[in-house]
């Protein structure tokens, strides 16, 4: 499971004297957790186990082990993701907003799609899990996109006047030197996951397995399947693997820096995408390291963008939409947290040992 961007937690405490009984019956609480648990939210233990298998997983070369510190470090950023992911699904499901075996199902059956079953499970086995650990991965995505979409999403509006006086600050923004093109990406590869990658794509071994997956991808946009949800489940450039692929507007500079590139998206109608295109590690010697499809959204010539024009009008409805919903996001954890009982048993170690 890709894990999320990560929030700042703060710690809350409170010392509430009313009475010794209750003091030794807090005392025994704080004591009652096992070794093999990191921490806990509301009472629901989070083990070192789980906290160990995402820490070896991020390792960019499990070869190369950072110094303990860094690596100490890295494990507490894990395990706050962790926390506050726990918080979401409680939250989620006292809304009863938990996505259904037929919800875990269904994505299962679109993960499953371009491998045969022994393809599919050596997948599995390269990332070292389980289909039990996906099928889980899987049920909480889908469940905290349930509840944010509840809590966050559906709440949020942006209206023409926010619109308008968005667009009148930055009007100079919209004066275009030269034509630009919106579009989005699939990029799959040769190379194993690397840390702060995609961790919900499936990596390809090598590069015949990398273009085998990008022509079946290929093969199901061609039948109609939607391309932002294709990216978002198999593209490995973390970059723009949240927003389904979407580069949002390059230049034809930018665009001519790469010729093979600009002359596939140059021929392009909105909506189509390109042949598959190799990726090259050294370009000097063409070593290909991975294959890309792209999908061109939308061609804009230079000049000036008026706010009637529809495209505009989205664009800055859009950007002032995701930046609510991000504001609103972090909002809502830290109300959240508010509210939680957490402990976070592995932080106090580290502490601990830092001031001996």
């Amino acid at each position: 499971m890709q894990l999320e961007a990560l929030f700042p937690a703060r710690r809350r405490s409170a010392v509430i004297l009313i009475g010794s009984a209750l003091l030794l019956a807090a005392a025994g609480c704080h004591h009652a957790a096992g070794p093999d648990v990191v921490a806990t939210v509301n009472g629901k233990d989070i083990l070192r186990s789980e906290l160990d298998k995402y820490y070896t997983a991020s390792l960019s070369d499990p070869n190369q082990q950072p110094s303990h510190e860094q690596a100490d470090m890295q494990r507490l950023n894990i395990l706050r993701s962790l926390i506050d992911d726990e918080i979401l699904q409680q939250r989620a499901a006292k809304l009863n907003l938990v996505a259904s075996d037929e919800d875990v199902n269904a994505k299962l059956t679109e993960m499953k799609t371009p491998y045969t079953e022994e393809e599919f499970n050596k997948q599995l086995a390269a990332r070292n899990i389980t289909l039990d650990d996906l099928k889980t991965n899987i049920r909480r995505s889908l469940t905290k996109t349930k509840l944010m979409n509840k809590e966050i999403e559906s709440k949020i509006n942006v209206t023409d006047a926010e619109i308008s006086t968005y667009y009148n600050a930055h009007k100079a923004e919209f004066n275009l030197p030269e034509p630009r093109y919106g579009i989005s990406q699939i990029l799959v590869s040769g190379n194993p996951p690397q840390q702060n990658s995609n961790q919900q794509a499936k990596h390809a071994p090598n590069e015949a397995e990398a273009k085998k997956e990008i022509e079946a991808i290929r093969g199901r946009l061609l039948s109609g399947e939607d391309f932002g949800q294709l990216a978002a489940q198999f593209t490995e450039n973390p970059q723009f693997a949240q927003n389904g692929g979407d580069m949002g507007f390059v230049t034809e500079t930018q665009l001519h820096q790469d010729p093979e590139v600009f002359n596939a998206i140059s021929k392009l109608k909105p909506d189509q995408i390109t042949d598959p295109l190799p990726v090259y590690g050294d370009p000097t010697h063409k070593q290909v390291i991975g294959y890309q499809i792209f999908k061109l959204n939308s061609r804009e010539p230079a000049g000036q963008r008026d706010l009637s024009d529809p495209r505009t009008h989205e664009f800055i409805r859009q950007g002032l939409r995701d930046r609510k919903a991000q504001l609103l996001n972090t909002a809502y954890l830290e109300t959240l947290h508010d509210q939680a009982n957490v402990k976070n048993y592995f932080a106090e170690q580290v502490l601990k040992n830092g001031a001996q």
